[in-house]
């Protein structure tokens, strides 16, 4: 009696993990895809939208680089500790995106 019962018991640790399942869900099976933000993104945010307001000068130079650190920071917490293959590919993303647009903005600057 104790083997039928066995037998028609589903374990949920048996349970197969599909790309989709390693893709979207967290460890708790909950899809994630935006989460609230944490401190060096919203800093970033803030620098970023500061340097918008401030003039020129070296308080936006500032500005520009604590919004570059803080974002950098952020792509790296994601792309090292994102809770699924999304928010890590989301890291990387911007992690390249904002080196390409920062050697971008630096190559423009040389050849004046």
């Amino acid at each position: 009696m104790s083997s039928q019962l066995t037998q028609n018991q589903e374990l949920p640790s048996a349970k197969k993990t599909t790309l989709f399942d390693r893709t979207f869900r967290d460890s708790e099976g909950k899809i994630v895809i935006a989460q609230i933000p944490n401190l060096p993104f919203l800093v970033g945010l803030a620098a970023t939208l500061l340097q918008f307001l401030l003039p020129s000068g070296k308080i936006q130079i500032t500005s520009e680089l604590v919004a570059f650190g803080a974002l950098f920071t952020w792509a790296w917490l994601e792309l090292f500790d994102g809770v699924n293959y999304f928010r890590r590919a989301l890291g990387l993303i911007v992690l390249v995106g904002i080196i390409v647009l920062k050697l971008n903005g630096s190559l423009d600057v040389n050849s004046l």
